[in-house]
Formats: structure tokens, sequence, C-alpha cells
């Protein structure tokens, strides 16, 4: 049962929420998880929670840029995913497959393929999707590892390239060019490099030319100066070629355009050049930031709109105390999460809400099979004992969501 209610005298067309609808959780990310979860555990069960997600697994996306095991997983993907159903089989929140086609602010519902869901409190975390920013090209002619699906037709493709490799005329070694200089392009340029071909092959391979092309943003932009020197380092070591400061113009079959005239001729193609919010997401009538992503109240609620919260990769949020941008990662994805929970919670019992302040616990780039970089309380971590430490914090998070608990680590 409710034990507190959304005043109808607040709702900005007068329309009040249906009494007995639930909080309707968009998407099961890593943002959505956890705050189904933690308002089911705050409220002791007083509050229904429904999700709603296109698939019935929760993706371990931190996980995508592992190429190499993709490849050799064999259709395999259970290491990248936790069911709901097991997720959330001790929490009481209940799961609805299905796909989000709008959302109606006014009248409290959600549109799905082939059905309508009313709620009576709304967090929308359905993260973003893949920016191609109006390049020819670029949509049709690349890949992506945003999503798992993509991610393993990336890998399957790249093996695909592997096994022909020997085959190539002269000494052409296959090429692959990863567009985007952030940390998702940057850990898959890496992986690539750094895996045994020839042993998922099992046959004779020549190593893959791995080409990225960071673009007019910084590299890894936003990270700790000593981590982004090493990791400079540590591509060039392992043979990954950086072009920096020039954007893709275009893209065609085999073939990447640079805006300098340069022209690299590529096998496949990797997109990680930035993210959006998705269409439901950008037709809403409510502020914008960039890519369309909702700009919040620092409670995380949309202006307006009482009731209704923003989490994730899909929120533009900037700190008012240090004017910077929360960065979209799981790290603060989780964050975002709790203290959403927490004044979803106050919102419906008639609590205080607060401020959401985004707090850096350290942050680890993987660089290739066994090896990393992290920074930890200021502490920088290198080599293999990063790459240990983000797979310990990436298994423990696994676990925790399996058994419907809060992450010990993040």
């Amino acid at each position: 049962m409710w034990v507190g209610t959304i005043a109808p005298s607040s709702m900005p067309d007068g329309v009040p929420p249906p009494e007995e609808a639930p909080l309707l959780v968009l998407g099961a990310g890593y943002a959505g998880l956890t705050l189904a979860e933690e308002v089911r555990r705050r409220s002791k069960g007083t509050i229904p929670v429904r999700v709603v997600d296109r698939h019935p697994v929760h993706v371990l996306r931190t996980q995508l840029y592992e190429i190499g095991r993709l490849a050799g997983a064999g259709g395999d993907l259970a290491r990248w995913t936790v069911p709901l159903d097991r997720a959330f089989s001790r929490t009481g929140v209940e799961f609805v497959e299905g796909t989000v086609e709008e959302i109606d602010l006014g009248h409290h519902r959600v549109r799905l393929a082939g059905r309508e869901e009313s709620y009576r409190a709304l967090a929308i975390c359905l993260g973003n999707v893949a920016s191609f920013y109006g390049v020819p090209g670029a949509l049709e002619h690349t890949h992506s590892v945003y999503r798992l699906s993509g991610a393993q037709r990336f890998a399957e493709a790249v093996l695909a390239t592997e096994r022909r490799s020997a085959d190539l005329p002269g000494e052409r070694r296959p090429r692959v060019v990863v567009v985007g200089g952030g940390s998702t392009g940057t850990e898959v340029a890496a992986e690539i490099a750094t895996t045994d071909w020839g042993r998922l092959v099992g046959g004779p391979v020549r190593p893959p030319d791995v080409t990225l092309v960071t673009g007019s943003l910084p590299f890894l932009a936003g990270f700790p100066p000593r981590l982004i020197d090493h990791a400079r380092r540590v591509l060039r070591d392992v043979g990954v070629t950086v072009i920096p400061g020039v954007n893709v113009s275009q893209v065609e079959p085999g073939r990447v355009h640079l805006e300098d005239g340069t022209v690299l001729v590529a096998d496949p193609v990797l997109w990680c050049a930035g993210m959006e919010a998705p269409p439901p997401v950008r037709a809403l009538p409510v502020p914008h930031g960039r890519g369309g992503r909702l700009a919040t109240e620092p409670t995380l609620e949309l202006p307006g709109h009482p009731g209704v919260f923003a989490v994730g990769d899909v929120v533009e949020f900037r700190d008012p105390n240090s004017g910077l941008l929360a960065p979209s990662t799981a790290q603060a994805a989780l964050s975002e999460a709790r203290l959403a929970a927490r004044n979803l919670v106050a919102r419906l019992h008639g609590g205080r809400l607060e401020e959401y302040q985004y707090r850096e616990h350290g942050v680890i780039v993987a660089l290739g099979v066994r090896r990393g970089a992290g920074s930890i309380g200021g502490i920088s971590l290198w080599g293999s004992p990063a790459r240990l430490l983000k797979q310990l914090v990436e298994r423990e998070y696994s676990r925790a969501a399996g058994r419907g608990e809060p992450p010990g680590v993040l």
C-alpha cells in the first residue's frame, strides 16, 4: 500500500496519478536495477515496483570491451548478463519485458510495443544510444559495443577477419579502425591489439593493425593526467596507432574518411564517438542537455514533474557547486540510483528530498589483456594490478546483482 501521496495540485496539467499504479522503472541497466531494488528495500515493500526492459537480462556493459572473450564465447553470453528473474527473485520487484515507445508525463502512462503501463511515480533509466553526428555512412557501415548484441557482432566480425588474414595478399594485415578516444574506444582498441587471435582461430593468423581515431576531443578527456600519459604509452607499446585531433567526415564500406583528407582502409570499423538519449527521451517536453539528455533538478527529479526521476546515462547533471558534469559511468549511475531511490521513497512518504553530489571514488581503464591503469584515492595503479582490480570490482558487482543485493565495492 502507498503511505504517501503526490499532491494533485502539483501536477503540471492537474491530472493526478492513478492511485494503485506502481513506481515504474524504465530500463534495467546499472541505474534501473539498483534503483528498483533500493526502493523496495528502503520502503520495506510498501511501494510496488515494476521494471520495464526490452531484454530479460541485465547486461554488464562495463565488460563489453572484452572483444577477445566475446569472440571465443561461441554464442554463450552468460558471462556478460544477469537474468532479471534471478536478480529480482528475492526482492519482490516485478519485471515486464517490453520496448518503450512513448512516455506520456501528462497522463502518467508509458506506451510499450502492444500495451500501456500506468505509473504513480516514474524513474527514467533508459541509458543512451550511439550518436553519429550526421556523419554520412557511419550508421550503415560501423559497429557499436554499447549493447551486448552489437558487441557480439563486432567480435564475430573481427574473428572472421582474422580467419581470412593468412590469405591476404603480400604482407598485408587486417586493419581495424576504432573511432572515439574515450574509455570505451581506448579499452576496445587495446583489447583487440593484445588478444591472441591465433589461439581463437586455431591456426596461423596475421595480427590486426589497430588504429584509434580520437577525434577533436582530448584523448580520455576528464581522466587524471598521469593515467592518460600511461594509457598513451601502453597503446604505443601494444601497436595501436593513435590519430588525434581530427574527426571522421565519412564512412564507406572498407574506408574511413577524415576531415583532413586522410583515407583509412579498414576491415571492421567500430564507432565509439559519442552517445545521445534514445528517441522517447528526446521527445519529452522538458529541459534537455547535450544529445537530448535530461536536465534535472538537483534532486534528480524532472523540473515541473514531482515524482518523475531520471538516472544514469540518460541524465546531464551539472553539480551546482563545482559546475562539473557527472560522468556517464557505471559508478555515477549507481550513486545517482541510490540517491534517487532515497528521494523517491521520501517523495511518496512525505519526507525531505536530498540534492545529488557526485564523488569520484576512482577510475580504472583496461588497456588490453592483463594490462590497465587506474587512480584510486590519489594512488596510481599500473599494469596487471589495475586490470585485476577492475575485474574484481566487475565480478563483485555481477555476483551482488544476481543475488538482488547492493554491490559492496561501488
